[in-house]
């Protein structure tokens, strides 16, 4: 029965989540004059053609990685709110690393990759550092870091630095990485499925071993509950703050090497950004689980996939947005109202089973 009610209730907040979001939704397309139905079958059909799909399983492993970043955060109380610049500063790097060599594949793909890791990680350590060592909010010191990454890629790419001019466009990139240096992609349902989501989903188990089955994983979601208790009991709290803010980086530095290695090949100015706010959402929908993370991250990119569809119907594109900022509303709501729901049962049960020992205390105390 105790297992029934967690299952119950696990499934009872998602779902209200979305039914509201629904309904809400619904609502606002009956003000604009566009039919509910028609919208959400719309989107339904849309995103679920095949080339569609293939796009949005790309925009899921980004996604995802970026979710996986945040939740490491999340787990030590912190939001890395740095994931974009950390990304973008990453695949930069990488992307001139990968330009500037030429090596054998089982070399060169290894090294562009490890390099995304290492720049992602250093980048975010100094936002750790800053927490540790000068008390100075990770959320402050990654929006100026966002800015400066955003600030030293431009000044870097120009011709002459770093980058060079794309033809006829306006366009700076960095220079082509060699083909020893692209990951293959699988043809399927039309499209080009990169093969880096393999890479993706071994960064899910690997993220959900360490967390709930090591030493550092118990560690750091102890100085997550409690940054005093786990620093009384042994636990180098300030240590464990600033690995886990270079981990959340290194995992940042890989969300765009689907798209360097199998698509693009190379960095520019239209690399997408705006990967920090969705990491922390789609983190906050999966609640931290690698597999709740997942689908959050199907789900954003399914929807995104979807929105110039409706544009083209007459329905305005930003009922999408509207969608995805609602249902992060209703699901952490309904995910608080569960957690109080549930709190109240555990003490009703505890105050039962306490119940006939304090009578039976009390009994002993007159007699």
């Amino acid at each position: 029965m105790k297992r029934l009610n967690r299952f119950f209730w696990a499934l009872a907040a998602p779902i209200a989540a979305v039914v509201f979001t629904l309904i809400f939704v619904s609502i606002i397309l009956l003000m604009k004059g566009a039919s509910p139905l028609s919208t959400f079958q719309l989107i339904a059909s849309y995103g679920s053609q095949p080339e569609n799909l293939v796009a949005e399983l790309n925009q899921t492993v980004a996604y995802y990685l970026a979710g996986v970043a945040a939740a490491i955060g999340f787990r030590m109380l912190l939001f890395n709110i740095g994931i974009d610049g950390q990304y973008r500063l990453a695949v930069f790097i990488a992307a001139v690393v990968g330009g500037a060599t030429n090596l054998p594949a089982f070399l060169e793909v290894p090294l562009i990759v490890i390099t995304g890791v290492v720049v992602g990680a250093l980048w975010a350590s100094i936002a750790g550092y800053l927490k540790v060592k000068r008390n100075i909010s990770e959320v402050i010191s990654n929006i100026m870091l966002n800015t400066i990454a955003s600030g030293l890629i431009i000044y870097l790419l120009q011709p002459g630095r770093l980058g060079l001019k794309g033809g006829l466009s306006d366009n700076l990139a960095t220079p082509m990485i060699p083909k020893s240096g692209w990951m293959p992609s699988f043809h399927i349902m039309g499209g080009e499925l990169y093969s880096f989501a393999f890479v993706a989903i071994a960064v899910g188990v690997l993220y959900w071993v360490v967390l709930n089955k090591s030493v550092f994983g118990f560690n750091l979601r102890a100085t997550g509950m409690s940054f005093r208790a786990a620093r009384a009991s042994g636990v180098n709290a300030p240590r464990m703050v600033f690995i886990t803010m270079a981990l959340s980086g290194a995992i940042a530095g890989l969300t765009g090497m689907g798209e360097l290695l199998s698509h693009t090949h190379t960095y520019s100015l239209a690399f997408p950004t705006g990967y920090a706010l969705t990491g922390l959402a789609l983190a906050l929908l999966g609640r931290s689980n690698p597999v709740g993370i997942a689908i959050a991250a199907f789900f954003w990119a399914f929807l995104e996939q979807a929105a110039p569809a409706l544009d083209l119907n007459g329905v305005p594109k930003e009922i999408v947005m509207m969608m995805q900022g609602t249902v992060i509303l209703a699901t952490v709501t309904s995910y608080e109202i569960v957690k109080r729901i549930t709190r109240r049962q555990q003490q009703r049960l505890v105050g039962a089973a306490e119940a006939p020992r304090v009578d039976a205390v009390a009994k002993g105390v007159k007699s």
